[in-house]
């Protein structure tokens, strides 16, 4: 398989990126780092990209932000920061992205474990990974596994676990190996319109 890993060099995108490399053909996008330049807050970018890359059978999206503060603090602005990343950034590449895959293809889209069990200083993020829940489960009604459409999310991942803990008590961090499965269930299986879900 050719597969086109954007934040491949990231936290979780690295490990994913060595898992495929073994039996796969993967090129690494991102804004600042990779084989290929692509930032997905600009639809331009994402169409640049692929047309550099061609044909691909998977895509796999590990990027995006979302502004983090008490909702006190959040302005209209900050909002716009995840709407245009992580969200539209993640609607564009499936839309974009769907005219560059082969038959058979498929999109992997990333969330995390905010849409369904949020944390304080997340009114943004949560809502923005629980539109693409919500995205990902309405377009594969549309598009009819051509390709197919998943999002996998996580809860907090071993490697930020020492970053990110004071944020989340008393959660379990995701091993290393449970977020590799995760992705890999999504790119090689045949589910489509699934939330892949790895809390723990």
């Amino acid at each position: 398989m050719k597969i086109l890993v954007i934040g491949g060099n990231g936290t979780i995108g690295k490990p994913v990126v060595k898992h495929f490399s073994e039996s796969d053909e993967v090129i690494v996008a991102g804004r600042n780092s990779g084989d290929v330049s692509l930032d997905i807050a600009d639809p331009d970018s994402i169409k640049k990209a692929f047309e550099q890359i061609g044909k691909l059978d998977a895509i796999v999206c590990i990027a995006g932000e979302a502004k983090w503060d008490d909702f006190d603090n959040l302005s209209e602005q900050d909002y716009y920061i995840g709407i245009k990343s992580k969200l539209m950034g993640q609607v564009n590449l499936v839309r974009i992205g769907r005219n560059y895959l082969n038959e058979d293809g498929s999109i992997t889209l990333s969330t995390g474990i905010l849409a369904d069990d949020p944390v304080v200083k997340t009114t943004s993020a949560a809502m923005v990974n629980g539109g693409i829940h919500s995205f990902v489960q309405a377009v594969a009604l549309e598009l009819n596994g051509d390709p197919r459409v998943n999002a996998v999310s996580l809860g907090m991942v071993e490697d930020a676990y020492e970053k990110y803990k004071n944020y989340f008590p008393g959660h379990n961090p995701v091993p290393k190996a449970k977020v590799i499965k995760a992705y890999e269930r999504s790119v090689k299986g045949k589910g489509n319109g699934e939330i892949i879900r790895s809390y723990e």
